[in-house]
């Protein structure tokens, strides 16, 4: 993982801040946590939502090192670049990402409905 992090845009800090077992230690209860969070918005959305809002960051920060990849890039198909198994590697986070954004927007949607229908029900109560 070490040349994946040195070279993300968003996350070269973690090694020289955190060291290397700190930063696995880092990404692996974030990635847990998140991972726990959207499993939990199935009952709780706005648990929900607080998991897909941090995966989302996650995989935006992991999809962010594929242009910066050392040798990520050959050019061996007919002159035109093709990915390495480093890049290919990580183009599962865009995909990720766009699962968790799509949970994101139903989880969202599913909390904005039930506060309109809990306002709507609470509009019409008859007075006393």
């Amino acid at each position: 993982m070490i040349p994946y992090i040195s070279n993300g845009p968003l996350i070269f800090w973690l090694y020289p801040v955190l060291g290397v077992r700190g930063a696995t230690w880092f990404l692996g209860v974030s990635e847990w946590t998140f991972g726990t969070l959207l499993f939990l918005g199935f009952w709780n959305k706005k648990l929900g939502i607080l998991g897909a809002v941090g995966s989302c960051v996650t995989f935006i920060c992991t999809a962010t090192i594929i242009p910066f990849m050392p040798n990520g890039w050959a050019a061996s198909a007919g002159g035109f670049p093709a990915m390495t198994e480093h890049v290919a590697f990580l183009m599962k986070d865009i995909v990720l990402f766009s699962v968790s954004f799509y949970l994101l927007r139903q989880d969202v949607i599913r909390v904005l409905h039930a506060t309109r229908q809990s306002n709507d029900t609470g509009a019409w109560a008859p007075s006393r």
